[in-house]
């Protein structure tokens, strides 16, 4: 069974800066995939970032402001958030595709005040 937990989440004022982190328990392999993604109320969950062994992308909403990395030992991805802003605000979940099985975390909850 593979499960995610997030972490990092919190209340800042805009312009501030954020570090997520996700930790897969389970079997979790370097090619597999990972990704970030924000759901605020009232909208769809939306990707925020992606890695992968190709690379990285990212939403052109956070181009420049945030970037996603990962250690594979530790079997964790992050996502450093920086010049946050209100529309930042959301739960933001971590994904992986395990050989075409997705699975996500339960989501931490960032707030940006102006």
């Amino acid at each position: 069974q593979v499960q995610l937990v997030e972490s990092g989440g919190g209340s800042v004022q805009a312009g501030g800066s954020l570090r997520l982190s996700c930790t897969v328990s389970g079997s979790l392999y370097s090619i597999n995939p990972m990704a970030w993604y924000r759901q605020a109320p009232g909208h769809e969950r939306e990707l925020v970032a992606h890695i992968s062994n190709a690379g990285t992308e990212y939403a052109d909403f956070v181009k420049g402001r945030f970037t996603i990395s990962r250690d594979n030992p530790k079997k964790t991805i992050y996502l450093q958030m920086n010049s946050l802003k209100p529309e930042d605000t959301a739960v933001y979940y971590c994904h992986v595709d395990r050989f075409g099985s997705p699975f996500w975390g339960r989501g931490t909850q960032v707030t940006v005040s102006s």
